[in-house]
C-alpha cells in the first residue's frame, strides 16, 4: 500500500486550490523582484516598513559581530543570551507587564502558551476564525475545545456557562484574514463573569494599532486583569523575526518550566534580538509611520468603495477584497500581475468556501502615489474580470 500523493495534488489543482511560492528576489520593500519580474507588492505584514530598515540592518550586523551567528542551544541550557534577555526586557515596558518570553516564532509561541495553560479537564474556547496556529494549539492541549461564533460575545457566554476546570478565552487581537478587530471588552467582561482568562494573539495588532504601537489592548485602553496573556510577533511590524508572550511573573515562570516548545528547542540568533531591540526603538519613537499608515488605509477603501468593490470591514492594514469563488480570485490576481501588481489570492482552507479574497497589505513603506496605482489598475482589472465567464459565478 503507498500513499497516493499525486490524486491529492491533482485534485487541489482541480479545485484551484494549488499553492505556489513566489520567489522573492530583493529585501523586502513596495516595490520588489518576484519571479524574476519588477512587481509593486501589496503582500507584505512589514506595516510599518522596518524589515530593510539601515538602522535595523546594522543593529544585525553589529549584533552578529559581537554575539556570532547562532542561538547554540535551548534558553535553559546555554542559549539565553544577554540580548535575548534585554529585549525580553524592553517588551515587557513596551507591553506594561511585569515581564516578556521571547519564543522563535509565533506559532510557537501560541503552542507554548496555550498547551502549558490548559490540560485534560480544563477549557479552551476559541473564535471560529483564529489564526491556525491557535486553532492547533486548543486541539493539541487536550481540554475541552470549542469554538464560538466570530467576535460573538453571547456565544462566547453561552459556552463558558458549559466550561469545565480552568477556563482559557483565547483571539486574534486583528484577524488576519478579515482585518477586523476583536471586540476585546465584551469578550474580556464575558470571561470575567465566569471568572476564564482571556489570552490574545494580537500579531497582527502590535505597530499599526494604538497610540504608541501597543496594539489592540492598548487600543482598547485595557490592561493585565483584562488580559492576563498578550502574544506579539516581531515578524510583522517589528520587521525582524520571531515572537514573545508578555505577562505576570507567574505566568511567565510558568511557561519556562512547563512549555514544551520553549524548553526543547535553540534559541534564535541573538543578532536577531538586536535588530528587534532596534526596531521597537524605532515602533516606539516614530508614531509617522503609523499616521502615515492609517492616510493610505483611509485613501485605499474610499478609492476601493467607489470601484464597487466589496471590502472587509477592516480599520487596518489589512484591506481584503472579497471575490467569492477561488477560480475569480486567482483570475483576478493574475490580472494584477500581468501589470505589475502583487496581491495575493486567499482561499480555502484559509478562509471559508465561497469567500475567496484578495488580501490588500498596506505598509508605512507605500507612498501615496503607489496606492493610488493600485486603486487605477484595480479598476481596469475588476471591470475586466466582470465581462468574462466563471463556471457558478
Amino acid at each position: 500500500m503507498t500513499f497516493d500523493l499525486a490524486s491529492r495534488l491533482a485534485a487541489r489543482h482541480a479545485d484551484h486550490l494549488y499553492r505556489k511560492r513566489p520567489l522573492l528576489e530583493a529585501p523586502q520593500g513596495p516595490e520588489v523582484v518576484v519571479d524574476g519580474k519588477p512587481v509593486l507588492a501589496f503582500s507584505s505584514n512589514d506595516y510599518l516598513g522596518l524589515a530593510n530598515h539601515p538602522e535595523v540592518i546594522r543593529a544585525m550586523q553589529q549584533g552578529a559581530e559581537r554575539w556570532g551567528v547562532g542561538g547554540g542551544a535551548s534558553h535553559l541550557v546555554i542559549g539565553h543570551s544577554t540580548p535575548h534577555h534585554a529585549l525580553e526586557e524592553a517588551l515587557a515596558d513596551f507591553t506594561g507587564r511585569p515581564r516578556a518570553l521571547l519564543f522563535s516564532t509565533g506559532y510557537m509561541a501560541n503552542l507554548a502558551a496555550v498547551t502549558a495553560l490548559v490540560g485534560q479537564g480544563d477549557t479552551v474556547l476559541e473564535d471560529r476564525l483564529n489564526h491556525a496556529s491557535l486553532l492547533d494549539a486548543g486541539l493539541l492541549s487536550g481540554a475541552r475545545f470549542s469554538r464560538y461564533l466570530h467576535n460573538d460575545a453571547d456565544s462566547l457566554a453561552k459556552r463558558l456557562e458549559k466550561a469545565t476546570g480552568d477556563t482559557l478565552v483565547v483571539t486574534d487581537g486583528v484577524f488576519s484574514m478579515d482585518g477586523d478587530l476583536a471586540d476585546l471588552p465584551a469578550l474580556c467582561a464575558a470571561a470575567k463573569a465566569r471568572d476564564a482568562w482571556v489570552m490574545v494573539d494580537d500579531a497582527h495588532g502590535f505597530g499599526p494599532l494604538g497610540g504608541t504601537g501597543g496594539g489592540i489592548v492598548e487600543h482598547f485602553g485595557l490592561g493585565i486583569d483584562d488580559v492576563p496573556v498578550l502574544v506579539g510577533t516581531l515578524g510583522k511590524a517589528f520587521g525582524t523575526a520571531g515572537a514573545f508572550v508578555a505577562g505576570s511573573d507567574e505566568l511567565i515562570e510558568t511557561l519556562i518550566q512547563f512549555a514544551r516548545p520553549y524548553i526543547y528547542t535553540t534559541s534564535q540568533p541573538p543578532a536577531v534580538a538586536c535588530a528587534s531591540l532596534k526596531s521597537l526603538e524605532l515602533l516606539r519613537g516614530e508614531s509617522w509611520r503609523r499616521d502615515h499608515l492609517n492616510r493610505l488605509i483611509a485613501r485605499f477603501r474610499q478609492g476601493a468603495s467607489d470601484i464597487g468593490l466589496t471590502l472587509m470591514d477592516s480599520p487596518t492594514p489589512i484591506q481584503p477584497i472579497l471575490v467569492g469563488s477561488s477560480e475569480r480570485a486567482m483570475r483576478l490576481s493574475a490580472l494584477l500581475r500581468e501589470r505589475g501588481i502583487l496581491v495575493g489570492a486567499i482561499r480555502p482552507p484559509t478562509v471559508p468556501a465561497g469567500s475567496a479574497r484578495l488580501r490588500i497589505t498596506l505598509t508605512a513603506a507605500h507612498s501615496e502615489a503607489q496606492v493610488e496605482r493600485l486603486l487605477d489598475i484595480l479598476a481596469e482589472c475588476w471591470n475586466r474580470l466582470a465581462q468574462e465567464p466563471f463556471e457558478n459565478a
